[in-house]
């Protein structure tokens, strides 16, 4: 199927002035995948930047180290080669010229599935690099030696994984491994995005899983990866240590909730776990005091939202005592539901990363009920009903009041399930 009536008259255009021009990268990717395309990546061959600009007075040019076209909603590019000129993320040199082919400009990309072309008039696929069959085969793949110019190519193969949940070909595994010492010279933020991304996947784990087997996963997620060997009691977590039990948490949440504030909460529920000291392992005692601390210098070095950070916090202190509400006293039950309901995860929130933690698929669906009883409880037990039962007016006593009115109507609404 070709393009669209409007890509279909520029590119008539554009071959009237002595050029080609292909869809390109993802958008070509996902049609063969038969997923839906956001967005549609143009290149160009065969024009200058003067022709091109000449050809379309109205294209918006945005771009500081080469130059990209933005019209009719979509970007256009002219072919081009890059040339390493320094570390890190942006030091390149770049070259475009008339002469470059779609051959030429497809080599520079990262993987072979976003090596792959269609020319938009005749339709045909252009795809030197055997990324059709690596899609077929579920492999993520260097497209040639030139992944080792950019280091922000690992966390993307990383990515792709997740959100493909495609394996990552051994020789392209090695590749990551050299580029460990240029990912410090990447932006933080270029980091955040691919992290970002990668959260939103169906299986975040896979990130994390690659980065690890890429011997990199310290780099920027040196808490995740201090939890590689802490062990855990066997009766309790039967997949093995915390790293792997926090892979599962993730996962888990990411069938549960599209909010990757309650997806990243789950992801650091347990940090503190990686600070356990030897000598008391495969228990964590304390590990909840201890992650509150992390959540707040992985938040801060990612530079990750301050809702995350928020939500994160609280999950990782008060996690422990969502998954054993039952069996607690009235008192630190309500105790419980007050801070949670307050905070920016909420009970709601809550119950996703408690739900997540307890989880195991080979077992019953755990049960977990404070949301509901929490929130029925708040509603019903609030400040007016207090003022209005005891005439009393804001301040200490009334909040002392509310909490131990809730306490007592806990004791009579909260039937423990047997």
């Amino acid at each position: 199927m070709l393009e669209g009536k409007e890509i279909q008259e520029i590119a008539k255009k554009i071959e009237r002035a002595g050029g080609r021009l292909y869809l390109v990268g993802g958008a070509v990717r996902d049609k063969i995948m038969g997923k839906a395309r956001i967005d549609e990546d143009y290149c160009v061959t065969g024009l200058s930047q003067i022709e091109f600009e000449q050809l379309f007075p109205e294209a918006m040019i945005r771009g500081k180290e080469f130059a990209v076209y933005d019209m009719e909603k979509r970007e256009f590019a002219l072919a081009r080669k890059e040339r390493k000129s320094g570390k890190g993320h942006k030091e390149f040199e770049i070259e475009t010229d008339k002469s470059l082919t779609i051959e030429e400009d497809l080599a520079r990309r990262d993987i072979t599935i976003n090596s792959i072309a269609k020319d938009v008039l005749t339709g045909k696929i252009i795809d030197p690099y055997g990324g059709i069959e690596d899609i077929k085969r579920k492999v993520i793949r260097k497209t040639s030696d030139s992944f080792l110019e950019d280091p922000l190519r690992v966390y993307r193969v990383a990515r792709f994984a997740a959100m493909l949940g495609f394996e990552v070909e051994e020789t392209t595994i090695e590749e990551m491994k050299k580029l460990k010492e240029e990912l410090q010279a990447l932006s933080v933020e270029r980091v955040f995005t691919e992290f970002k991304k990668a959260l939103g996947s169906p299986r975040p784990s896979i990130f994390f899983q690659v980065l690890k087997k890429a011997d990199v996963l310290e780099v920027h997620f040196k808490e995740i990866y201090d939890l590689i060997g802490k062990t855990q009691p066997k009766k309790y977590h039967p997949e093995g240590d915390s790293f792997n039990h926090t892979m599962n948490v993730v996962d888990n949440s990411s069938k549960l909730t599209d909010k990757l504030e309650i997806r990243y909460s789950c992801l650091v529920h347990d940090l503190g776990k990686g600070k356990t000291p030897e000598a008391i392992l495969p228990h964590h005692y304390g590990h909840e005091e201890r992650g509150e601390k992390l959540v707040v210098e992985l938040g801060a070095r990612l530079k990750v939202p301050k809702l995350w950070t928020s939500c994160g916090k609280i999950a990782a202190k008060h996690h422990m005592k969502g998954g054993y509400f039952e069996k607690m006293t009235p008192k630190k039950q309500i105790d419980f539901i007050e801070r949670v309901a307050k905070s920016k995860l909420g009970l709601e929130g809550m119950k996703v990363v408690v739900y997540s933690d307890k989880w195991r698929e080979e077992e019953n669906p755990p049960i977990v009920s404070f949301d509901i009883i929490g929130n029925k409880c708040i509603q019903e037990i609030d400040g007016k009903y207090v003022m209005q039962k005891y005439c009393l007016k804001s301040g200490l006593k009334l909040k002392e009041k509310l909490h131990e009115e809730r306490v007592e109507w806990i004791k009579n609404n909260y039937k423990k399930s047997e």
